[in-house]
């Protein structure tokens, strides 16, 4: 059974920063993408951040390119996004997820996603 435990979310001022956990566990193969997702109040699912665990491309969404960081530890099966220089509007619910069809250039989409952990809320205050 996949399994997706996300942590490290909390309250922090405007230009802090957080580092967001998702450990992982039961894929049976290295044939998956894992990533972020956030979810504002009254907006949709928008894919933030991922990267494909059998060739390491990745995807970052422009907004946050030059202040968001994902990275692994494959060793531990753990995933971060390392969130630097956090402004107001990065406030949301933010899940760790995997899509077994990802590949770069495709979108990151919640539509392709199979599997999804809890999300961890962020609030970044003005």
């Amino acid at each position: 059974e996949v399994q997706l435990q996300a942590s490290g979310g909390g309250l922090v001022q405007t230009g802090g920063s957080l580092r967001l956990s998702c450990g992982v566990s039961g894929f049976s193969s290295d044939h998956y993408a894992i990533g972020w997702f956030r979810q504002a109040p009254g907006k949709e699912r928008e894919g933030v951040s991922c990267f494909s665990r059998s060739d390491g491309s990745s995807y970052t969404m422009d907004s946050v390119k030059d202040r968001f960081t994902i990275s692994r530890d494959n060793a531990e099966n753990m995933v971060y996004l390392q969130m630097n220089s956090l402004k107001p509007e990065d406030t949301a619910v933010y899940y760790c997820a995997a899509d077994e069809q990802w590949t770069y250039g495709s979108s990151w989409s919640p539509d392709g996603v199979e599997y999804w952990g809890k999300g961890t809320q962020v609030t970044v205050s003005s």
